[in-house]
C-alpha cells in the first residue's frame, strides 16, 4: 500500500491489542539505577517498598529481566471500553504547512478522563483490589491522572482520595468537580491536612505548590491509614510498563500500513507518555533492529531534562520518598504558576534518564506560548483541541515537519496526542487575551533547587 492509501484514521481490531505490556528496562544495556533507601543508601528491596505501594506493583517496578509482563484478562476488559485507539494521519496539518513530510499522532483522548493516564489508573487500581485494599492516595497535577484514578478507583470500589497541585485546584474547577463525580476526594496541597503540608505552608505560606509537595501528602496520608496505598501517574517504572500499549498499538498500525517512523516525538514532564510512546520502537533500536530518532519535549519552564543534573534526588518535596537518579532540578524546584499544562514533575523517568544519558534520544525545551501557537494552529486544522501537554510535541512536530519543507524529505513523523484540552480553557483564554507570558526559570532559580539534593559519596554535583 503507498502513503497516499492510507486512511486518516488506523483502526486495529480488539483482538489485534496487545495482551501484555513492554518493559523496555528487558532490553536496556545500561539499566537504569535502582531507587535506594534515603537512610542507607542501598537498593531498596520489595519488603520495603510494599508498605507504600501494592505488592504487585512493586515487583513490576523491580522488574528488570522480562520483556513481557502479561496484562490481566479484567484490565483487558476494561481497555476494550476504549481501545486500542486511533493511529491519524494528519493529512490537513500536512497541507496546511505544505510540506512533504507525513505526519501521524496517537491519540489517547477518546476516554472520560482526556487523557492517556487511564491506562495504568486502572492497573493500578485493579492491583489494589486485588490486594484487598479499601483505597488510594494520589497527586494530581493538571488533573489528567487524578481523573483517571477517580474512574478507575469507582470501577473497582475504592476509596480515592486525591491531593492537586495547589495552583491547578484554582485553574482547574472542573477538572477537579470530574473527580468528585467519580466519588473522589479532593484536596489542594499543600495542606492542613497532613504533617509534611503544616510543615510546608509554615515555610512557604504563598506556595503556589507542586507535584513533589503532592506526592509527599499522598504517601503520608496512604501509610497512616490501614488498608490504603499510595499509587503514582508517571514517573516509575510500573507506570511506563503499562503505558506501553500506546506505543505497541503504534507499532501495529504502522507495521500494517508499512509505516516506518524516522521520527518518534512526546511530550515531558515525569515520563509516562513518553515512555508508554517509544518503548517497543526503543526495543527495536535497543535490540539493534531499526533505528529512530526519538524527541523528547518538555516545558522551558520545568526544564528537567535539557537543564537538569543527572543524579539520585528525593522524589518528592516532604522526602518521605526513595531516592531515584534520575534528571533533577532539585525535590524543593516549585515551577512557577503561570505555567499552564501539566509536565510540572522537578525529575524525569529513571528509564528515560538512563535512555538520554546514553543518547538514544534527544532533549528540548520550549516556551509555552510557542506551544499554544501550535495547539491552535492544531485546532483549526485537525478539529482537535489539543491538551497543553500535548501541544508541546505537536510544536515539535511542526518544526520537524518544516525542515522537511526546506530540505525537501519526505519523513514520517510519529507524536503522541495525549489527550484533549477541555479542562484547559483558562490557558488558551490567556493565549487569546494576549496574557499568557514565558517564564523561564534563571540559573540561580535552578541553583536554589540543586542546593537540596542529597550529596554523598557518588553523588556530588558538578
Amino acid at each position: 500500500m503507498t502513503t497516499n492509501e492510507i486512511p486518516y484514521k488506523i483502526y486495529l481490531t480488539e483482538d489485534e491489542m496487545p495482551k501484555s505490556w513492554y518493559n523496555m528496562r528487558a532490553d536496556m544495556k545500561n539499566k537504569p539505577a535502582p531507587l535506594i533507601h534515603p537512610g542507607t543508601h542501598q537498593p531498596l528491596k520489595l519488603e520495603e517498598l510494599t508498605p507504600i505501594f501494592c505488592e504487585e506493583l512493586c515487583k513490576q517496578e523491580l522488574n528488570d529481566s522480562d520483556a513481557h509482563i502479561a496484562i490481566p484478562e479484567p484490565i483487558r476488559q476494561f481497555y476494550r471500553m476504549y481501545r486500542p485507539s486511533p493511529l491519524v494521519r494528519a493529512y490537513c496539518l500536512e497541507e496546511r504547512l505544505n510540506t512533504p513530510a507525513h505526519i501521524y499522532y496517537k491519540f489517547e483522548g477518546n476516554n472520560t478522563s482526556g487523557s492517556h493516564k487511564l491506562n495504568s489508573a486502572i492497573a493500578q487500581a485493579y492491583y489494589a483490589k486485588q490486594q484487598g485494599l479499601k483505597g488510594v492516595t494520589t497527586e494530581t497535577g493538571a488533573g489528567q491522572w487524578g481523573t483517571a484514578l477517580s474512574m478507575a478507583s469507582a470501577y473497582f470500589g475504592l476509596d480515592c482520595q486525591v491531593y492537586m497541585v495547589k495552583c491547578s485546584y484554582e485553574q482547574k474547577p472542573f477538572r477537579r468537580e470530574v473527580m468528585r463525580t467519580y466519588g473522589a476526594t479532593v484536596t489542594p496541597s499543600p495542606s492542613n491536612t497532613t504533617a509534611i503540608g503544616r510543615k510546608i505552608l509554615e515555610q512557604f505560606p504563598d506556595t503556589t505548590g507542586s507535584l513533589g509537595c503532592a506526592i509527599s501528602e499522598a504517601v503520608e496520608k496512604a501509610t497512616s491509614q490501614e488498608g490504603y496505598r499510595y499509587v503514582l501517574g508517571s514517573v516509575l517504572n510500573m507506570v511506563l510498563l503499562h503505558q506501553s500499549v500506546i506505543g505497541q498499538e503504534t507499532m501495529a498500525a504502522c507495521d500494517k500500513y508499512g509505516i516506518v517512523p524516522d521520527i518518534i516525538i512526546g511530550c515531558a514532564g515525569g515520563g509516562s507518555n513518553l515512555g508508554g510512546l517509544i518503548a517497543p520502537f526503543m526495543g527495536r533500536k535497543l535490540r539493534g533492529e531499526a533505528d529512530y530518532r526519538i524527541i523528547a519535549i518538555e516545558p522551558a519552564s520545568c526544564p528537567s531534562f535539557t537543564r537538569g543534573k543527572f543524579l539520585y534526588d528525593f522524589c518528592d518535596t516532604g522526602h518521605v520518598c526513595p531516592l531515584a537518579k534520575m534528571y533533577t532540578l532539585g525535590s524543593e524546584f516549585i515551577p512557577s504558576a503561570n505555567h499552564a499544562g501539566g509536565l510540572r514533575y522537578h525529575g524525569m523517568s529513571s528509564t528515560l534518564s538512563q535512555l538520554y544519558a546514553d543518547g538514544l534520544i534527544e532533549a528540548r525545551a520550549v516556551e509555552q506560548s510557542a506551544v499554544f501557537k501550535a495547539a491552535t494552529e492544531f485546532a483549526r486544522c485537525e478539529g482537535i483541541l489539543p491538551a497543553p501537554e500535548s501541544s508541546h510535541a505537536i510544536k515539535a512536530a511542526i518544526d520537524e515537519a518544516i525542515k522537511c519543507k526546506e530540505s525537501g524529505e519526505a519523513k514520517n513523523i510519529i507524536f503522541g496526542l495525549t489527550g484533549t484540552g477541555y479542562f484547559d480553557m483558562t490557558a488558551y483564554k490567556a493565549y487569546n487575551d494576549g496574557t499568557m507570558s514565558d517564564y523561564i526559570p534563571t540559573d540561580a532559580d535552578l541553583e536554589r533547587g540543586f542546593s537540596h539534593i542529597p550529596q554523598f559519596p557518588g553523588n556530588t554535583i558538578n
